[in-house]
Protein backbone atom coordinates (compact mmCIF):
# COMPACT_ATOMS: atom_id res chain seq x y z
CA UNK A 1 0.00 0.00 0.00
CA UNK A 2 1.31 3.45 -0.92
CA UNK A 3 2.19 5.98 1.70
CA UNK A 4 1.10 9.53 0.88
CA UNK A 5 4.60 10.56 -0.33
CA UNK A 6 4.92 7.45 -2.45
CA UNK A 7 1.45 7.99 -3.92
CA UNK A 8 2.45 11.52 -4.80
CA UNK A 9 5.62 10.23 -6.44
CA UNK A 10 3.63 7.72 -8.46
CA UNK A 11 1.28 10.49 -9.54
CA UNK A 12 4.27 12.58 -10.55
CA UNK A 13 5.67 9.79 -12.68
CA UNK A 14 2.26 9.45 -14.33
CA UNK A 15 2.22 13.14 -15.19
CA UNK A 16 5.69 12.91 -16.72
CA UNK A 17 4.76 9.87 -18.78
CA UNK A 18 1.58 11.51 -19.98
CA UNK A 19 3.36 14.70 -20.89
CA UNK A 20 5.88 12.72 -22.92
CA UNK A 21 3.29 11.09 -25.16
CA UNK A 22 0.41 13.57 -25.44
CA UNK A 23 -0.16 17.03 -26.76
CA UNK A 24 -1.46 19.34 -24.07
CA UNK A 25 0.10 22.38 -25.60
CA UNK A 26 3.47 21.50 -24.10
CA UNK A 27 5.07 19.59 -26.96
CA UNK A 28 7.45 21.47 -29.20
CA UNK A 29 6.23 21.94 -32.75
CA UNK A 30 9.49 20.42 -33.93
CA UNK A 31 8.43 17.05 -32.49
CA UNK A 32 5.41 16.92 -34.80
CA UNK A 33 5.10 16.55 -38.53
CA UNK A 34 3.85 19.38 -40.68
CA UNK A 35 0.60 17.47 -41.19
CA UNK A 36 0.12 17.06 -37.44
CA UNK A 37 0.72 20.77 -36.85
CA UNK A 38 -1.84 21.70 -39.50
CA UNK A 39 -4.41 19.22 -38.15
CA UNK A 40 -3.81 20.51 -34.62
CA UNK A 41 -4.38 24.08 -35.79
CA UNK A 42 -7.55 23.03 -37.61
CA UNK A 43 -8.87 21.39 -34.45
CA UNK A 44 -8.17 24.51 -32.40
CA UNK A 45 -10.05 26.58 -34.96
CA UNK A 46 -12.98 24.14 -34.95
CA UNK A 47 -13.37 24.49 -31.19
CA UNK A 48 -15.18 27.79 -31.76
CA UNK A 49 -18.22 26.00 -33.19
CA UNK A 50 -19.61 22.61 -32.03
CA UNK A 51 -20.80 21.76 -35.52
CA UNK A 52 -17.38 22.40 -37.02
CA UNK A 53 -15.81 20.40 -34.21
CA UNK A 54 -18.04 17.43 -35.03
CA UNK A 55 -17.23 17.77 -38.74
CA UNK A 56 -13.51 17.64 -37.94
CA UNK A 57 -13.83 14.65 -35.62
CA UNK A 58 -16.25 12.82 -37.93
CA UNK A 59 -13.54 12.68 -40.61
CA UNK A 60 -10.65 12.01 -38.22
CA UNK A 61 -9.46 8.37 -38.11
CA UNK A 62 -10.77 6.75 -34.95
CA UNK A 63 -9.25 3.29 -35.06
CA UNK A 64 -11.39 0.91 -33.01
CA UNK A 65 -14.55 0.80 -30.94
CA UNK A 66 -13.75 -1.90 -28.40
CA UNK A 67 -16.75 -1.62 -26.06
CA UNK A 68 -19.88 -2.02 -28.15
CA UNK A 69 -22.88 -4.24 -27.33
CA UNK A 70 -24.42 -5.42 -30.59
CA UNK A 71 -28.02 -5.47 -29.34
CA UNK A 72 -27.60 -2.01 -27.81
CA UNK A 73 -25.88 -0.61 -30.89
CA UNK A 74 -28.89 -1.15 -33.15
CA UNK A 75 -31.16 1.87 -33.45
CA UNK A 76 -34.84 1.55 -32.46
CA UNK A 77 -36.02 2.13 -36.01
CA UNK A 78 -34.22 -1.03 -37.12
CA UNK A 79 -35.80 -3.09 -34.34
CA UNK A 80 -39.25 -1.87 -35.38
CA UNK A 81 -38.61 -2.70 -39.03
CA UNK A 82 -37.51 -6.22 -38.08
CA UNK A 83 -40.56 -6.70 -35.85
CA UNK A 84 -42.77 -5.77 -38.80
CA UNK A 85 -40.92 -8.11 -41.16
CA UNK A 86 -41.20 -10.98 -38.68
CA UNK A 87 -44.93 -10.48 -38.30
CA UNK A 88 -44.74 -9.88 -34.55
CA UNK A 89 -47.68 -8.66 -32.51
CA UNK A 90 -47.82 -5.82 -30.02
CA UNK A 91 -49.45 -6.56 -26.69
CA UNK A 92 -51.31 -3.30 -26.06
CA UNK A 93 -51.56 -4.05 -22.34
CA UNK A 94 -47.79 -4.00 -21.88
CA UNK A 95 -46.35 -2.52 -25.11
CA UNK A 96 -44.41 -5.77 -25.51
CA UNK A 97 -43.80 -7.52 -28.79
CA UNK A 98 -44.83 -11.18 -28.93
CA UNK A 99 -44.79 -13.90 -31.53
CA UNK A 100 -48.15 -14.91 -32.95
CA UNK A 101 -49.33 -18.40 -31.95
CA UNK A 102 -48.44 -21.12 -34.43
CA UNK A 103 -49.92 -24.14 -32.67
CA UNK A 104 -52.05 -25.39 -29.83
CA UNK A 105 -49.19 -25.44 -27.32
CA UNK A 106 -47.37 -22.33 -28.49
CA UNK A 107 -45.30 -20.82 -25.69
CA UNK A 108 -45.85 -23.70 -23.26
CA UNK A 109 -42.89 -25.53 -21.78
CA UNK A 110 -42.67 -28.69 -19.73
CA UNK A 111 -41.64 -27.95 -16.17
CA UNK A 112 -38.37 -29.40 -14.95
CA UNK A 113 -38.71 -32.78 -13.28
CA UNK A 114 -38.35 -33.15 -9.54
CA UNK A 115 -34.73 -32.97 -8.49
CA UNK A 116 -33.47 -31.94 -11.92
CA UNK A 117 -32.80 -28.34 -10.88
CA UNK A 118 -32.09 -27.13 -7.35
CA UNK A 119 -33.54 -24.13 -5.61
CA UNK A 120 -30.18 -22.42 -6.17
CA UNK A 121 -30.65 -22.67 -9.91
CA UNK A 122 -34.36 -22.33 -10.67
CA UNK A 123 -35.60 -22.93 -14.21
CA UNK A 124 -36.69 -20.02 -16.34
CA UNK A 125 -40.38 -19.31 -15.96
CA UNK A 126 -42.43 -20.86 -18.76
CA UNK A 127 -43.78 -18.50 -21.37
CA UNK A 128 -47.46 -17.70 -21.07
CA UNK A 129 -49.44 -18.67 -24.19
CA UNK A 130 -51.31 -15.79 -25.77
CA UNK A 131 -54.99 -15.62 -26.63
CA UNK A 132 -55.08 -14.01 -30.05
CA UNK A 133 -58.73 -13.06 -29.54
CA UNK A 134 -58.23 -11.31 -26.19
CA UNK A 135 -59.75 -7.86 -25.75
CA UNK A 136 -58.71 -4.77 -23.84
CA UNK A 137 -61.11 -3.17 -21.31
CA UNK A 138 -62.16 -0.73 -24.06
CA UNK A 139 -63.29 -3.69 -26.17
CA UNK A 140 -60.52 -3.26 -28.73
CA UNK A 141 -58.19 -6.19 -29.58
CA UNK A 142 -55.36 -6.69 -27.11
CA UNK A 143 -52.92 -7.73 -29.85
CA UNK A 144 -52.24 -5.81 -33.02
CA UNK A 145 -49.71 -6.35 -35.82
CA UNK A 146 -46.34 -4.63 -35.41
CA UNK A 147 -46.86 -3.24 -38.90
CA UNK A 148 -49.68 -1.06 -37.55
CA UNK A 149 -47.24 1.30 -35.83
CA UNK A 150 -46.21 2.60 -39.25
CA UNK A 151 -49.72 4.02 -39.64
CA UNK A 152 -49.55 6.03 -36.41
CA UNK A 153 -46.65 8.49 -36.04
CA UNK A 154 -47.32 9.06 -32.33
CA UNK A 155 -47.20 5.34 -31.66
CA UNK A 156 -44.05 4.95 -33.72
CA UNK A 157 -42.37 7.76 -31.78
CA UNK A 158 -43.48 6.24 -28.49
CA UNK A 159 -41.75 2.95 -29.33
CA UNK A 160 -38.56 4.72 -30.42
CA UNK A 161 -38.55 6.45 -27.03
CA UNK A 162 -39.29 3.14 -25.29
CA UNK A 163 -36.33 1.46 -27.03
CA UNK A 164 -33.86 4.26 -26.34
CA UNK A 165 -32.99 7.22 -24.13
CA UNK A 166 -34.54 9.67 -26.58
CA UNK A 167 -36.82 12.18 -24.83
CA UNK A 168 -36.41 10.33 -21.53
CA UNK A 169 -37.38 12.32 -18.43
CA UNK A 170 -36.77 10.73 -15.06
CA UNK A 171 -39.68 10.48 -12.66
CA UNK A 172 -40.44 8.83 -9.35
CA UNK A 173 -39.70 5.12 -9.72
CA UNK A 174 -38.39 5.52 -13.26
CA UNK A 175 -34.70 6.44 -13.26
CA UNK A 176 -32.47 6.79 -16.28
CA UNK A 177 -30.46 3.83 -14.99
CA UNK A 178 -33.55 1.61 -14.93
CA UNK A 179 -34.93 2.84 -18.25
CA UNK A 180 -31.57 2.21 -19.93
CA UNK A 181 -31.17 -1.36 -18.73
CA UNK A 182 -34.88 -2.20 -18.99
CA UNK A 183 -34.68 -1.36 -22.69
CA UNK A 184 -32.92 -4.65 -23.40
CA UNK A 185 -35.89 -6.58 -22.02
CA UNK A 186 -38.35 -4.56 -24.09
CA UNK A 187 -36.64 -5.04 -27.46
CA UNK A 188 -38.61 -7.35 -29.77
CA UNK A 189 -37.62 -11.02 -29.94
CA UNK A 190 -36.88 -10.80 -33.63
CA UNK A 191 -35.56 -13.69 -35.67
CA UNK A 192 -31.81 -14.25 -35.37
CA UNK A 193 -31.55 -14.00 -39.13
CA UNK A 194 -31.43 -10.23 -38.56
CA UNK A 195 -28.08 -10.46 -36.77
CA UNK A 196 -26.15 -10.00 -40.01
CA UNK A 197 -28.22 -6.89 -40.73
CA UNK A 198 -27.42 -5.53 -37.27
CA UNK A 199 -23.68 -6.07 -37.71
CA UNK A 200 -23.86 -4.43 -41.13
CA UNK A 201 -25.71 -1.44 -39.68
CA UNK A 202 -23.02 -0.91 -37.06
CA UNK A 203 -20.23 -1.43 -39.61
CA UNK A 204 -21.76 1.07 -42.05
CA UNK A 205 -21.95 3.66 -39.28
CA UNK A 206 -18.36 2.93 -38.29
CA UNK A 207 -17.02 3.18 -41.84
CA UNK A 208 -18.71 6.55 -42.36
CA UNK A 209 -16.84 7.88 -39.31
CA UNK A 210 -13.45 6.58 -40.40
CA UNK A 211 -13.39 3.66 -37.95
CA UNK A 212 -11.68 0.50 -39.11
CA UNK A 213 -12.16 -2.14 -36.40
CA UNK A 214 -15.00 -3.26 -34.12
CA UNK A 215 -15.21 -5.71 -31.26
CA UNK A 216 -18.90 -6.38 -30.81
CA UNK A 217 -20.21 -8.00 -27.65
CA UNK A 218 -22.62 -10.76 -28.63
CA UNK A 219 -24.06 -13.94 -27.11
CA UNK A 220 -24.73 -16.89 -29.44
CA UNK A 221 -27.55 -19.10 -28.17
CA UNK A 222 -26.79 -22.69 -29.12
CA UNK A 223 -28.88 -25.65 -28.10
CA UNK A 224 -27.71 -27.68 -25.13
CA UNK A 225 -27.01 -24.79 -22.74
CA UNK A 226 -29.62 -26.11 -20.29
CA UNK A 227 -27.79 -29.45 -20.27
CA UNK A 228 -24.51 -27.69 -19.51
CA UNK A 229 -26.21 -25.83 -16.66
CA UNK A 230 -27.34 -29.10 -15.09
CA UNK A 231 -23.89 -30.67 -15.41
CA UNK A 232 -22.05 -27.77 -13.74
CA UNK A 233 -24.62 -27.03 -11.05
CA UNK A 234 -22.93 -29.09 -8.35
CA UNK A 235 -19.69 -27.11 -8.80
CA UNK A 236 -20.99 -23.54 -8.54
CA UNK A 237 -19.36 -23.06 -5.13
CA UNK A 238 -16.29 -25.18 -5.86
CA UNK A 239 -15.44 -24.51 -9.49
CA UNK A 240 -11.86 -25.67 -8.98
CA UNK A 241 -13.15 -29.25 -8.83
CA UNK A 242 -15.22 -29.01 -12.00
CA UNK A 243 -14.27 -31.61 -14.59
CA UNK A 244 -15.09 -30.23 -18.06
CA UNK A 245 -14.47 -33.54 -19.84
CA UNK A 246 -18.03 -34.99 -19.53
CA UNK A 247 -19.41 -31.67 -20.79
CA UNK A 248 -17.14 -31.33 -23.83
CA UNK A 249 -19.38 -33.21 -26.30
CA UNK A 250 -22.30 -30.88 -25.55
CA UNK A 251 -20.01 -27.86 -25.69
CA UNK A 252 -18.55 -29.05 -28.98
CA UNK A 253 -22.00 -29.24 -30.55
CA UNK A 254 -22.85 -25.78 -29.24
CA UNK A 255 -19.58 -24.32 -30.49
CA UNK A 256 -20.35 -25.72 -33.93
CA UNK A 257 -23.79 -24.08 -33.89
CA UNK A 258 -22.33 -20.75 -32.77
CA UNK A 259 -19.74 -20.83 -35.53
CA UNK A 260 -22.47 -21.52 -38.08
CA UNK A 261 -24.33 -18.47 -36.81
CA UNK A 262 -21.21 -16.35 -37.27
CA UNK A 263 -20.88 -17.77 -40.79
CA UNK A 264 -24.44 -16.63 -41.54
CA UNK A 265 -23.73 -13.18 -40.09
CA UNK A 266 -20.68 -12.79 -42.30
CA UNK A 267 -22.55 -14.01 -45.37
CA UNK A 268 -25.30 -11.45 -44.77
CA UNK A 269 -22.74 -8.69 -44.31
CA UNK A 270 -21.04 -9.60 -47.59
CA UNK A 271 -24.36 -9.69 -49.42
CA UNK A 272 -25.67 -6.40 -48.04
CA UNK A 273 -22.34 -4.64 -48.54
CA UNK A 274 -21.74 -6.08 -52.03
CA UNK A 275 -18.33 -7.06 -50.69
CA UNK A 276 -15.85 -8.20 -53.31
CA UNK A 277 -17.83 -6.53 -56.07
CA UNK A 278 -17.18 -3.32 -57.95
CA UNK A 279 -19.87 -1.47 -55.99
CA UNK A 280 -18.79 -2.74 -52.57
CA UNK A 281 -19.54 -0.49 -49.62
CA UNK A 282 -16.88 1.02 -47.38
CA UNK A 283 -18.26 -1.09 -44.51
CA UNK A 284 -16.67 -4.16 -46.12
CA UNK A 285 -13.29 -2.82 -45.00
CA UNK A 286 -14.34 -2.57 -41.36
CA UNK A 287 -12.88 -5.56 -39.55
CA UNK A 288 -15.33 -7.09 -37.08
CA UNK A 289 -14.57 -9.47 -34.24
CA UNK A 290 -16.75 -10.61 -31.35
CA UNK A 291 -16.55 -10.67 -27.56
CA UNK A 292 -18.62 -13.44 -25.99
CA UNK A 293 -20.72 -11.87 -23.25
CA UNK A 294 -21.77 -13.71 -20.11
CA UNK A 295 -24.98 -12.50 -18.44
CA UNK A 296 -23.94 -12.17 -14.80
CA UNK A 297 -27.36 -11.13 -13.53
CA UNK A 298 -28.47 -14.75 -13.34
CA UNK A 299 -28.08 -17.69 -10.92
CA UNK A 300 -24.52 -18.95 -10.54
CA UNK A 301 -25.14 -22.21 -12.40
CA UNK A 302 -26.13 -20.27 -15.51
CA UNK A 303 -23.19 -17.90 -15.18
CA UNK A 304 -20.81 -20.83 -14.71
CA UNK A 305 -22.19 -22.69 -17.74
CA UNK A 306 -22.05 -19.59 -19.92
CA UNK A 307 -18.50 -18.75 -18.81
CA UNK A 308 -17.32 -22.25 -19.68
CA UNK A 309 -19.02 -22.11 -23.06
CA UNK A 310 -17.65 -18.65 -23.81
CA UNK A 311 -14.06 -19.69 -23.12
CA UNK A 312 -14.50 -22.80 -25.24
CA UNK A 313 -15.96 -20.83 -28.15
CA UNK A 314 -13.28 -18.15 -27.99
CA UNK A 315 -10.57 -20.80 -28.03
CA UNK A 316 -12.12 -22.52 -31.07
CA UNK A 317 -13.10 -19.62 -33.34
CA UNK A 318 -10.66 -16.77 -34.10
CA UNK A 319 -13.57 -14.46 -34.80
CA UNK A 320 -14.45 -14.58 -31.08
CA UNK A 321 -11.46 -12.79 -29.61
CA UNK A 322 -12.40 -12.62 -25.95
CA UNK A 323 -14.93 -12.83 -23.15
CA UNK A 324 -16.76 -10.28 -21.00
CA UNK A 325 -19.41 -10.16 -18.27
CA UNK A 326 -22.47 -7.95 -18.86
CA UNK A 327 -25.73 -6.78 -17.23
CA UNK A 328 -25.96 -4.13 -14.48
CA UNK A 329 -23.01 -4.33 -12.13
CA UNK A 330 -25.20 -3.09 -9.29
CA UNK A 331 -27.71 -5.92 -9.81
CA UNK A 332 -28.43 -8.37 -7.00
CA UNK A 333 -26.58 -11.34 -8.47
CA UNK A 334 -23.78 -9.15 -9.85
CA UNK A 335 -23.01 -7.74 -6.41
CA UNK A 336 -23.56 -10.86 -4.31
CA UNK A 337 -21.67 -13.20 -6.63
CA UNK A 338 -18.96 -10.88 -7.98
CA UNK A 339 -16.07 -12.62 -6.21
CA UNK A 340 -17.42 -16.02 -7.32
CA UNK A 341 -17.68 -14.82 -10.92
CA UNK A 342 -14.05 -13.73 -10.83
CA UNK A 343 -13.10 -17.22 -9.56
CA UNK A 344 -14.87 -18.66 -12.61
CA UNK A 345 -12.86 -16.39 -14.89
CA UNK A 346 -9.54 -17.31 -13.26
CA UNK A 347 -10.32 -21.04 -13.37
CA UNK A 348 -11.29 -21.16 -17.04
CA UNK A 349 -8.50 -18.82 -18.06
CA UNK A 350 -6.08 -21.40 -16.65
CA UNK A 351 -7.72 -24.02 -18.89
CA UNK A 352 -7.90 -21.70 -21.91
CA UNK A 353 -4.92 -19.36 -21.43
CA UNK A 354 -5.04 -17.88 -24.94
CA UNK A 355 -8.52 -16.42 -24.46
CA UNK A 356 -8.41 -12.65 -23.91
CA UNK A 357 -10.42 -11.03 -21.11
CA UNK A 358 -12.19 -7.66 -20.90
CA UNK A 359 -14.50 -7.11 -17.95
CA UNK A 360 -17.13 -4.57 -16.99
CA UNK A 361 -15.87 -3.34 -13.64
CA UNK A 362 -16.42 -0.19 -11.64
CA UNK A 363 -19.61 0.80 -13.48
CA UNK A 364 -20.85 2.01 -10.12
CA UNK A 365 -21.40 5.31 -8.36
CA UNK A 366 -21.93 6.45 -4.75
CA UNK A 367 -25.50 5.86 -3.66
CA UNK A 368 -26.20 3.26 -6.30
CA UNK A 369 -24.77 0.62 -3.95
CA UNK A 370 -23.62 0.76 -0.31
CA UNK A 371 -20.21 2.42 0.19
CA UNK A 372 -18.51 -0.92 0.74
CA UNK A 373 -19.89 -2.07 -2.63
CA UNK A 374 -17.49 0.34 -4.34
CA UNK A 375 -14.45 -1.23 -2.70
CA UNK A 376 -12.78 -3.46 -5.20
CA UNK A 377 -14.42 -4.62 -8.41
CA UNK A 378 -11.74 -3.18 -10.69
CA UNK A 379 -8.96 -4.69 -8.59
CA UNK A 380 -10.65 -8.11 -8.53
CA UNK A 381 -11.19 -8.01 -12.29
CA UNK A 382 -7.50 -7.34 -12.89
CA UNK A 383 -6.54 -10.10 -10.47
CA UNK A 384 -8.82 -12.42 -12.48
CA UNK A 385 -6.86 -11.64 -15.64
CA UNK A 386 -8.69 -8.70 -17.23
CA UNK A 387 -6.55 -6.90 -19.81
CA UNK A 388 -9.18 -4.22 -20.33
CA UNK A 389 -11.66 -2.67 -17.92
CA UNK A 390 -15.03 -1.48 -19.14
CA UNK A 391 -16.13 1.84 -17.56
CA UNK A 392 -13.91 1.88 -14.44
CA UNK A 393 -15.91 4.80 -13.05
CA UNK A 394 -15.47 4.08 -9.33
CA UNK A 395 -11.66 3.81 -9.39
CA UNK A 396 -11.13 6.49 -6.71
CA UNK A 397 -13.48 4.65 -4.34
CA UNK A 398 -11.53 1.40 -4.61
CA UNK A 399 -9.96 1.36 -1.17
CA UNK A 400 -10.30 -2.34 -0.43
CA UNK A 401 -12.88 -4.26 1.63
CA UNK A 402 -14.15 -2.28 4.58
CA UNK A 403 -13.46 -5.21 6.90
CA UNK A 404 -9.88 -5.66 5.68
CA UNK A 405 -6.67 -3.69 5.13
CA UNK A 406 -7.29 -0.39 3.37
CA UNK A 407 -5.67 0.10 -0.02
CA UNK A 408 -4.88 3.15 -2.08
CA UNK A 409 -6.58 3.85 -5.41
CA UNK A 410 -3.27 5.38 -6.47
CA UNK A 411 -1.61 2.02 -5.97
CA UNK A 412 -4.25 0.48 -8.21
CA UNK A 413 -3.68 3.15 -10.85
CA UNK A 414 0.03 2.39 -10.67
CA UNK A 415 -0.66 -1.32 -11.18
CA UNK A 416 -2.88 -0.58 -14.17
CA UNK A 417 -0.24 1.65 -15.74
CA UNK A 418 2.56 -0.89 -15.23
CA UNK A 419 0.46 -3.79 -16.50
CA UNK A 420 -0.92 -1.70 -19.37
CA UNK A 421 -4.51 -2.47 -18.38
CA UNK A 422 -6.63 -0.28 -20.64
CA UNK A 423 -9.89 1.40 -19.63
CA UNK A 424 -12.76 1.56 -22.11
CA UNK A 425 -14.23 5.02 -21.53
CA UNK A 426 -17.96 5.48 -22.23
CA UNK A 427 -18.77 9.10 -21.42
CA UNK A 428 -22.40 9.29 -22.58
CA UNK A 429 -23.30 5.95 -21.04
CA UNK A 430 -21.77 6.93 -17.71
CA UNK A 431 -23.71 10.18 -17.79
CA UNK A 432 -27.06 8.59 -18.70
CA UNK A 433 -26.83 5.59 -16.37
CA UNK A 434 -24.78 6.85 -13.44
CA UNK A 435 -25.03 10.64 -13.63
CA UNK A 436 -21.23 10.79 -13.75
CA UNK A 437 -20.02 13.68 -15.89
CA UNK A 438 -17.27 16.30 -16.10
CA UNK A 439 -14.89 16.42 -13.16
CA UNK A 440 -16.82 13.60 -11.46
CA UNK A 441 -15.52 11.24 -14.14
CA UNK A 442 -12.07 9.67 -13.63
CA UNK A 443 -11.11 9.95 -17.33
CA UNK A 444 -8.54 12.73 -16.66
CA UNK A 445 -7.24 10.88 -13.61
CA UNK A 446 -6.51 7.79 -15.67
CA UNK A 447 -4.65 9.90 -18.20
CA UNK A 448 -2.77 11.75 -15.47
CA UNK A 449 -1.46 8.45 -14.12
CA UNK A 450 -0.52 7.03 -17.54
CA UNK A 451 -3.26 4.39 -17.56
CA UNK A 452 -4.11 3.69 -21.22
CA UNK A 453 -7.62 4.78 -22.23
CA UNK A 454 -9.74 4.65 -25.37
CA UNK A 455 -13.16 6.05 -26.13
CA UNK A 456 -16.04 3.73 -26.99
CA UNK A 457 -19.81 3.85 -27.43
CA UNK A 458 -21.19 1.10 -25.16
CA UNK A 459 -24.77 1.08 -26.58
CA UNK A 460 -24.90 3.69 -29.31
CA UNK A 461 -28.40 2.76 -30.46
CA UNK A 462 -29.98 3.06 -27.03
CA UNK A 463 -28.00 6.23 -26.25
CA UNK A 464 -28.74 7.63 -29.76
CA UNK A 465 -25.07 8.54 -30.30
CA UNK A 466 -22.08 7.46 -32.38
CA UNK A 467 -18.34 7.33 -31.69
CA UNK A 468 -17.81 10.82 -33.08
CA UNK A 469 -20.21 12.10 -30.43
CA UNK A 470 -17.96 10.63 -27.73
CA UNK A 471 -14.89 12.34 -29.19
CA UNK A 472 -16.74 15.67 -29.34
CA UNK A 473 -17.78 15.22 -25.74
CA UNK A 474 -14.24 14.38 -24.63
CA UNK A 475 -12.72 17.37 -26.39
CA UNK A 476 -15.29 19.79 -25.01
CA UNK A 477 -15.22 18.44 -21.46
CA UNK A 478 -11.51 17.83 -21.02
CA UNK A 479 -9.75 20.25 -23.37
CA UNK A 480 -8.05 17.58 -25.45
CA UNK A 481 -5.64 18.59 -28.19
CA UNK A 482 -5.00 16.81 -31.47
CA UNK A 483 -2.06 14.74 -30.21
CA UNK A 484 -4.15 13.68 -27.20
CA UNK A 485 -6.78 12.38 -29.61
CA UNK A 486 -4.17 10.68 -31.75
CA UNK A 487 -2.81 8.91 -28.69
CA UNK A 488 -6.29 7.74 -27.66
CA UNK A 489 -7.04 6.46 -31.16
CA UNK A 490 -3.74 4.60 -31.35
CA UNK A 491 -4.43 3.13 -27.92
CA UNK A 492 -7.68 1.63 -29.19
CA UNK A 493 -5.86 -0.57 -31.71
CA UNK A 494 -2.89 -1.15 -29.42
CA UNK A 495 -5.28 -2.85 -26.96
CA UNK A 496 -7.46 -4.64 -29.46
CA UNK A 497 -7.63 -8.40 -29.12
CA UNK A 498 -6.47 -8.93 -32.67
CA UNK A 499 -3.77 -11.59 -32.93
CA UNK A 500 -0.14 -10.78 -33.47
CA UNK A 501 2.49 -8.33 -32.31
CA UNK A 502 2.04 -4.58 -32.05
CA UNK A 503 3.51 -2.23 -34.61
CA UNK A 504 5.09 -0.23 -31.82
CA UNK A 505 8.42 -1.05 -30.22
CA UNK A 506 7.24 -0.39 -26.66
CA UNK A 507 3.72 -0.86 -25.27
CA UNK A 508 1.61 2.30 -25.31
CA UNK A 509 4.50 4.39 -26.60
CA UNK A 510 3.81 5.53 -30.12
CA UNK A 511 7.09 7.18 -30.98
CA UNK A 512 9.00 4.31 -32.61
CA UNK A 513 7.84 1.25 -34.55
CA UNK A 514 9.39 -2.20 -34.34
CA UNK A 515 12.76 -2.78 -35.95
CA UNK A 516 11.28 -4.35 -39.10
CA UNK A 517 9.50 -1.08 -39.93
CA UNK A 518 11.94 1.40 -38.33
CA UNK A 519 13.23 2.69 -41.67
CA UNK A 520 9.80 3.01 -43.29
CA UNK A 521 7.54 6.03 -43.45
CA UNK A 522 4.62 5.10 -41.19
CA UNK A 523 1.51 4.26 -43.15
CA UNK A 524 3.19 4.27 -46.53
CA UNK A 525 1.41 2.48 -49.36
CA UNK A 526 4.43 0.30 -50.12
CA UNK A 527 6.34 -0.69 -46.96
CA UNK A 528 9.77 -2.27 -47.29
CA UNK A 529 10.10 -6.01 -47.66
CA UNK A 530 11.00 -6.64 -43.97
CA UNK A 531 8.16 -4.41 -42.82
CA UNK A 532 5.71 -5.95 -45.28
CA UNK A 533 6.60 -9.45 -44.06
CA UNK A 534 6.10 -8.32 -40.46
CA UNK A 535 2.72 -6.79 -41.20
CA UNK A 536 1.58 -9.87 -43.09
CA UNK A 537 2.37 -12.04 -40.07
CA UNK A 538 0.76 -9.77 -37.46
CA UNK A 539 -2.85 -8.72 -37.93
CA UNK A 540 -2.82 -6.20 -35.09
CA UNK A 541 0.23 -4.45 -36.54
CA UNK A 542 -1.39 -4.52 -39.97
CA UNK A 543 -4.43 -2.63 -38.66
CA UNK A 544 -2.14 -0.20 -36.85
CA UNK A 545 -0.25 0.44 -40.09
CA UNK A 546 -3.57 1.13 -41.82
CA UNK A 547 -4.42 3.60 -39.07
CA UNK A 548 -1.16 5.47 -39.69
CA UNK A 549 -1.98 5.54 -43.41
CA UNK A 550 -5.35 7.07 -42.60
CA UNK A 551 -3.77 9.69 -40.34
CA UNK A 552 -1.37 10.69 -43.11
CA UNK A 553 -4.27 11.02 -45.56
CA UNK A 554 -6.39 12.97 -43.07
CA UNK A 555 -3.62 15.38 -42.15
CA UNK A 556 -2.83 15.98 -45.80
CA UNK A 557 -6.25 17.59 -46.27
CA UNK A 558 -5.25 20.64 -44.22
CA UNK A 559 -3.36 23.46 -45.89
Amino acid sequence: MHSAPLAAAVAGVGVLLLTACSDSGRLLDASRTAGERKAAAALEAALANPLELRAFLFRMPKGADLHNHLSGAVYAESWLRAAKEDGLLIDRSSSRFVKPPTGEHEGQHTKAGKGSVSDACPPDLPATPIDINAKMPDGKPRYMPAASIYRDQHQFDAFVDLFSMRNFVASSGNTAHDHFFDTFGKLPSTDRSHLGEWVQEVAVRAAAQNEQYLELMHTPKPSGMSDIVKLVEKDVEDVEHLDPKPILPIIGKGVGEARQELDRIEATRRRLGHCGQREQMAACKVEVRYIYQVSRGKPKCQVLASTLFGFALASADPRVVGINFVMPEDGTFSMLDYATHMRYVRFFHALYPKVRIALHAGELAPGLVPPEGLCCHIRKAIEAGAERIGHGVDIMYETGPYDGPQESPYELLDIMAKKHVMVEINLSSNDLILGIVGDKHPFPIYRKHAVPVALSTDDEGISRIDLTHEYVRAVQAYGLHYADLKQIVRTSLEHSFLPGTSLWKKPDQFAAPVAACADDRLGSEKPSSPCSDFLEANERAREQWELERRFVAFEATFH
